[in-house]
C-alpha cells in the first residue's frame, strides 16, 4: 500500500468514527462497509503484536 493512500485511508477512518459520534446509525453503517478482511487482519496482528511487546517490556 502506498503511504499517501494509506493516510487517506486513515483520515477516512477518523472522520467515520466522529460521524458516528454526531450520528451513530449512519456512521457505524460506513464504518462497516469500510472494513475488509484485509484490513481486519493487518489491525488484529498489528493489536497482536502491539500487546507482545508491551508485554515483554513489562517482564524486563
Amino acid at each position: 500500500m502506498d503511504r499517501g493512500r494509506l493516510g487517506d485511508v486513515v483520515v477516512g477512518a477518523a472522520g467515520d468514527v466522529a460521524g458516528s459520534v454526531v450520528d451513530p446509525k449512519a456512521g457505524l453503517g460506513r464504518l462497516r462497509s469500510a472494513l475488509t478482511a484485509r484490513g481486519v487482519v493487518t489491525l488484529t496482528v498489528g493489536a497482536l503484536l502491539g500487546f507482545l511487546a508491551a508485554r515483554s517490556m513489562r517482564r524486563s
